[in-house]
């Protein structure tokens, strides 16, 4: 980011569904694609990232999405959520697990992510959360070492799957 650039991060809205519906899709695509099969890549974003199923998340109670913007333009988002269902080795006290968080590719190693992590531990805090806990796929390294960063700490695994591949994800977690 340079300091002639905005960034604004704020809760999204119903209106922005579309919007999401395309960032989500495109980055996980970019994200992902080069390492899964188009079969399973398919099978996935053909179920995540409908435009019912964001508009369904987007007003379920226990879910809140952040929007990250540079300059009015869509950057990346973050999506947090509540549950009574936590993973056992979530230990720590009033967890939220962190759901989602990507950035768009442009706006990778620019501070905007740090920005986001930022922002979103200060609203789980304010929301009275002590714990976040995330997911993240065991091949995804940079993803880890960002997370590491932010003192997440390894303390599990479950599997995550991507059309027929069962492809494993570790739950990370840290005190906020």
């Amino acid at each position: 980011m340079t300091e002639d650039q905005r960034l604004t991060i704020r809760q999204a809205l119903l209106a922005d569904a579309e919007a999401l519906r395309e960032l989500a899709a495109r980055i996980y695509y970019e994200t992902f694609a080069s390492v899964n099969t188009p079969e399973n890549m398919n099978a996935y974003l053909t179920t995540a990232f409908t435009l019912t199923q964001v508009q369904s998340e987007l007003i379920e109670s226990a879910s809140t999405f952040y929007l990250a913007e540079m300059d009015t333009q869509l950057a990346g988002y973050a999506k947090l959520m509540a549950s009574s269902e936590v993973p056992a080795c979530i230990t720590g006290k009033a967890p939220v697990e962190l759901v989602r968080f990507y950035i768009d590719r442009v706006w990778q190693g620019t501070g905007l992510a740090s920005a986001l992590m930022e922002h979103c531990l200060n609203e789980a805090k304010r929301q009275g959360f002590s714990t976040m806990y995330l997911g993240v796929w065991e091949h995804n390294t940079r993803a880890q070492a960002f997370y590491r960063k932010w003192d997440f700490v390894r303390v599990g695994e479950h599997i995550f799957q991507m059309g027929d591949d069962l492809q494993t994800d570790w739950w990370m977690m840290r005190s906020i």
